[in-house]
């Protein structure tokens, strides 16, 4: 004698959707303008948070086979030209430019342009 077999199917229960009226709009209050805690632009919080700080000399493109046959020796051809101006990077983020120099047995970089922030004038 065979066992019968029976498929279970859920039944789903029938929603009546009713039209939705459109949301009024969100009025937000202007970032800058108010009061921030009693701050007040007060950076002294921060001073002390350490920043990762790198000089970019260029960039360039290869390929992975390109990559693996680094030696040393090899000369990497980069995006900008000799004696052109270096970027400043703060985290990652260009904020200003400059020229590198030597100061005593090191690598220093004397800066020739602050780069402005959106919406920030840039320094002389």
């Amino acid at each position: 004698m065979e066992a019968e077999t029976h498929e279970l199917v859920p039944e789903t229960p029938s929603v009546a959707l009713e039209p939705v009226e459109a949301a009024d709009p969100v009025a937000y209050e202007a970032l800058g303008g108010g009061s921030n805690g009693g701050v007040d632009g007060d950076l002294s919080l921060v001073l002390d948070v350490p920043v990762e700080l790198a000089v970019e000399v260029g960039r360039t493109t290869m390929t992975i086979r390109e990559t693996l046959a680094i030696a040393p020796g090899s000369i990497i051809s980069l995006d900008r030209m000799a004696g052109e101006p270096v970027d400043l990077l703060v985290n990652g983020r260009r904020i200003a430019r400059g020229e590198v120099v030597a100061v005593d047995e090191e690598f220093g970089l004397r800066i020739t342009e602050v780069v402005a922030a959106p919406g920030h004038p840039a320094h002389p």
